[in-house]
């Protein structure tokens, strides 16, 4: 999780008083945090990935000057129009199709505040952008440069710029193979025919997303004004990111900027700093914290935490979200931040009415025996989320699509549904691990849930166990050795037939059950075989997979 490492200093100017380090000490876990380490002039603070608005320092000052009361409520940012425009290339449609942009006029930085705006930079890139490849942030000096600025595809050997921290033009291509960065981030865009680029209305380039900015744009401490842009596959997001951003730099006393994002299709403004509005019932509050605490104590501790909150006297609170507040999805996350307002620990614990013997689950338990049998044949086991996309689940294993439970409310394209099968998971992890050492032997334990229409809920969970292995040589044979190992290991007899699965080559996958003679029963079913090599080239691997799906009835 990241680490944020502040002066006292720093935070007593944006908060524009003084606290004593003790008293911040007692606050900053109040808000979600981790106090890492500290001395007599910088501390060092963990925080939660949910709250990427407590990157920055001023995000941390803004959230405590609830705290303190010195500004409570929602917090207010006057946005003017830069009469500024940015122009999309369609042609970015299949590589890098969304962008947003903002200016920050009349900024303050020394060093120290250069590296803590890289720091929150790179934060941001882990978080939200799942290092860069979802979205990537470059921060320019804006007057070295002219609007109207361009986000265009362009030819990888026919485009060249001094790179951020270089001293000689090299190509886009070039950038790629001999930049720190360009090696570091090339997966992201090399098997495209064009790269992303951002270019000024002399052609100058800011960037080249999501790998690297221009030498030409470099932050120093004589800047004032400062472009933003947030490039990225998911508008969700790359707006996200921008807003946290932007308002981070608001808190600091800079004044925001809109840009006219034209895309072929539509135009677009950003950052848009207009909060959505939920409904939070009181009773609901009231039961979940376990507190009897009225409408205008509600009221009170909302503000307390940084949200407009309306009493709307029908026995709800009306709470609005800033844009940088992107953790806030559902009634329960207002609920949590009641209770962050009223302070956890004046909550005081009670004593269940009954009192209980635990044991552990025979499933858990049965998870451990499976856990010990794959460890035991070499494998390493991973845990992959539930969630997952129909992309990964279906196009990329050429399976069709089907019923599913899918995500209301996703907050990104990449969590869309819940999966019903573990192998995406293992093809994705193999797939972000392929740079280690071969052979790979992995595996995981894990639910999976499937729309039942038979039963009133309509949702039934499948625990399933899962395994890959990959190397150069994986064939049948080896997976067929690993089934029957795990299948005698659990005293059962094993059964296989023929089976044609469209993940698996043809004629080289197999459907096994796992029999317990002495009771006439299938205990285990489930498939193993030789991965297609089309599935294989869909999550960008070189060498052969072999891999199982077992579960348990």
């Amino acid at each position: 999780m990241p680490v944020i490492t502040f002066d006292y200093e720093d935070l007593y100017q944006v908060l524009e008083t003084e606290i004593s380090p003790k008293k911040l000490i007692e606050l900053l876990p109040m808000i979600g945090s981790d106090i890492e380490d500290y001395d007599e002039k910088t501390i060092r603070v963990e925080f939660f990935p949910n709250r990427p608005d407590h990157f920055s320092v001023e995000g941390i000052a803004r959230t405590l000057k609830g705290f303190l009361e010195i500004e409570t409520g929602l917090p207010q940012y006057e946005i003017t129009n830069s009469g500024m425009e940015v122009e999309v290339d369609p042609d970015l449609e299949e590589i890098r199709p969304y962008i947003g942009f903002c200016v920050a006029e009349g900024v303050n930085l020394n060093e120290n505040k250069l590296k803590q705006i890289m720091e929150f930079q790179e934060d941001l890139h882990w978080v939200i952008g799942r290092d860069r490849k979802k979205v990537a942030i470059g921060i320019h000096n804006l007057d070295v440069i002219e609007p109207p600025f361009s986000y265009r595809a362009a030819d990888p050997n026919g485009e060249t710029f001094i790179p951020l921290d270089s001293v000689e033009e090299m190509s886009l291509k070039e950038i790629l193979q001999e930049h720190k960065k360009g090696v570091e981030y090339a997966h992201l865009i090399h098997d495209h025919n064009q790269y992303p680029l951002i270019v000024d209305s002399n052609n100058e380039v800011l960037s080249m997303p999501p790998i690297i900015n221009g030498e030409l744009t470099k932050l120093t401490e004589d800047t004032k004004n400062v472009l933003i842009d947030v490039t990225g596959t998911d508008e969700k997001a790359v707006n996200h990111a921008l807003n946290i951003i932007a308002s981070s730099f608001a808190e600091a006393g800079a004044q925001i900027k809109s840009l006219e994002i034209k895309y072929h299709d539509r135009n677009v403004t950003t950052p848009n700093f207009m909060p959505k509005k939920k409904l939070v019932s009181v009773e609901d509050a009231r039961k979940i914290i376990g507190v009897d605490i009225d409408e205008e104590s509600i009221v009170n501790m909302l503000e307390r935490v940084r949200l407009g909150a309306i009493n709307t006297k029908m026995g709800e609170i009306e709470v609005s979200i800033p844009p940088y507040r992107i953790d806030i999805l559902h009634q329960v996350d207002i609920i949590e931040n009641i209770a962050i307002g009223y302070c956890f620990n004046k909550i005081k614990p009670m004593m269940p009415e009954i009192s209980t013997v635990g044991k552990e689950n025979k499933w858990d338990a049965f998870d451990s025996i499976l856990r010990e049998i794959l460890i035991g044949l070499g494998f390493n086991e991973i845990m992959s989320l539930m969630l997952t996309n129909e992309k990964m689940h279906y196009a990329n294993l050429n399976l069709e699509e089907d019923e599913r439970v899918q995500v209301a409310q996703p907050i990104s394209v990449e969590r869309t549904m819940i999966r019903k099968s573990l192998l995406n998971g293992l093809m994705e992890f193999l797939e972000n691990n392929k740079h280690e050492e071969l052979p790979q032997k992995i595996f995981e334990i894990g639910d999976t849930v499937f729309i039942d229409n038979t039963k009133e809920t309509h949702i039934r969970m499948v625990k399933k166990l899962s395994g890959a292995v990959t190397h150069s040589s994986a064939n049948f044979t080896e997976i067929k050795s690993i089934i029957d190992s795990i299948i005698s290991n659990l005293g059962l007899e094993m059964e296989i037939d023929v089976y044609d699965h469209p993940s698996f080559i043809n004629g080289r996958c197999a459907l096994v059950n796992g029999i317990n003679k002495s009771k006439g029963e299938t205990q285990l079913k489930g498939f193993f075989g030789e991965i297609n090599p089309e599935v294989i080239t869909n999550f960008n691997l070189e060498y052969p997979v072999v891999a199982f799906e077992i579960e348990f009835t």
